[in-house]
């Protein structure tokens, strides 16, 4: 975020419309909390080859934490929001906050 009265910087990893629904989803789990892939993918809407594409790169960015595991002899995928993905979707949220509350002031 910047200073003054310059207007912020959005994360350009956030916001991406499903990415940023992916991490507004997992920050309403309680810190440590995992969601499933499936559980995941049906709340949002998405295919799972749209939402893998788009949970890469939030983890390439150290936003997310990816567990695969099994229950009995199926696979499941677990997604978790990291500490720096919580803190980049409270700096992303101040940001839109910060250009929401300067619109219709800038001339």
């Amino acid at each position: 975020m910047t200073t003054d009265n310059a207007l912020p910087d959005l994360d350009p990893v956030i916001h991406a419309q499903a990415r940023l629904r992916v991490v507004a989803a997992l920050n309403v789990l309680p810190e440590g909390d995992e969601m499933a892939f499936a559980s995941l993918k049906q709340l949002l809407g998405m295919t799972a080859g749209n939402l893998s594409v788009h949970l890469t790169k939030l983890e390439e960015a150290g936003y997310i934490r990816i567990v695969k595991t099994h229950k009995g002899r199926t696979p499941v995928t677990f997604v978790a929001l990291t500490k720096r993905g919580r803190l980049a979707f409270e700096d992303y949220t101040k940001a839109i906050r910060a250009l929401l509350d300067n619109a219709g002031g800038i001339t």
